[in-house]
């Protein structure tokens, strides 16, 4: 199969889809592997280096998605990228597709195969491919946290672990999941006061042997998140719900009973966000206040650390994508978590909770493949 991989156009993003020992192993597996010159270049990885592991260097964009049979990629695709899709060619990246009705529409009117990173399936019913790169934002929400609160940011001007004789900051985490495990371990590791809140008493239990009574935990309730909210310095919102929009779990009514400048960091920003006064940002505007309440919701998080986030991403999506190009949709097809994965098929969408999210039809894999 031919595989392609275009240079990355969202804002600041500088991870690339295949890093050149993942496209060694493509070429290894017999598939020819084109790549758009200075893709890797936000990871330091040249246009020799891939050539070296026998790929083929396209000087735009457009060669890419004309010459390739499946296309790689990071982020979601912007409009110019979208509009050179084509029916029988495999979109294989992240979609986050539930808030984006303009992408779903333009995937939909391309006709093409689209398997969303975020909801492929494992064994063990997690997401192998969101997973990597919610470690990478759950680390980072801390570090942007910390910025965000300094007072030259417009912050309280408080310092996260504090000093002796200091009190350290509050951080409050909502998601017990991939996300908020790894925020709370940063947190905890800088000496924060750190509250995790779930809905799931199981998880609760085992992130209180996890970090041996290090962290409170709490029950998601309406009281218990207002008490941990209004009280806290920062909140990291790390909600998932697979592939759906992310619920509003923080009011707008709830920023006058928060701390002044205090600091939210929405990792879920990319499926619509859990604060209903987010919206997405970037890394060289990263955030903006609302009520006295700094908003950090920079909605591709892991770009910032590329050169981590591609080796992490690859290391995940290798496998997958490697049954793509052996096998083409057939693998989709035999593949119960690559089934899991597809999002759009010739101009249906097949993934549930996508389609309830956009008010759209669903048309399940069996329907959409006849």
């Amino acid at each position: 199969m031919k595989v392609g991989v275009p240079k990355e156009i969202k804002a600041h993003e500088y991870r690339v889809g295949l890093t050149p020992g993942a496209a060694r192993e493509y070429v290894a597996a017999g598939h020819g592997v084109m790549i758009e010159t200075n893709a890797g270049a936000g990871i330091g990885a040249t246009d020799e280096d891939y050539r070296a592991v026998g790929a083929t260097i396209l000087t735009s964009a457009a060669e890419v998605f004309a010459s390739s049979e499946m296309i790689v990629m990071v982020k979601e695709p912007q409009p110019t990228e979208w509009s050179q899709l084509r029916e029988n060619q495999i979109l294989f990246t992240y979609l986050h597709l539930a808030p984006d009705a303009d992408q779903a529409t333009g995937l939909l009117e391309s006709g093409c195969t689209a398997i969303a990173y975020e909801t492929v399936t494992d064994v063990h019913g997690g997401l192998p491919l969101l997973a990597p790169m919610s470690e990478v934002a759950g680390r980072l929400a801390i570090e942007a946290a910390g910025s965000a609160l300094k007072r030259s940011a417009g912050g309280r001007g408080l310092l996260i672990g504090g000093v002796p004789g200091v009190q350290p900051a509050r951080i409050v985490v909502i998601g017990g999941g991939v996300v908020g495990t790894h925020a709370a371990r940063m947190a905890v590791g800088l000496g924060a006061e750190v509250t995790i809140i779930d809905r799931s008493i199981l998880r609760l239990r085992e992130l209180d042997e996890l970090f041996e009574g290090r962290v409170r935990t709490r029950f998601s309730t309406i009281d218990s998140l207002e008490e941990e909210v209004f009280a806290a310095d920062v909140v990291i919102g790390a909600v998932l719900v697979p592939g759906a929009s992310a619920p509003k779990l923080v009011r707008r009514s709830m920023l006058s009973s928060m701390r002044k400048r205090a600091v939210l960091v929405d990792v879920a920003i990319d499926q619509g966000g859990c604060f209903e006064t987010s919206h997405p940002t970037t890394h060289a505007d990263p955030t903006y206040e609302v009520d006295g309440v700094i908003h950090y919701c920079v909605a591709n998080m892991p770009g910032a650390v590329p050169l981590t986030s591609s080796q992490a991403l690859n290391n995940a999506t290798l496998p997958f994508g490697l049954a793509l190009a052996n096998k083409g949709f057939s693998a989709v097809l035999e593949n119960p978590h690559l089934r899991a994965g597809l999002n759009v098929h010739r101009g249906r969408l097949t993934y549930k909770a996508v389609a309830e999210s956009l008010g759209l039809p669903f048309s399940p894999i069996e329907q959409a493949a006849a």
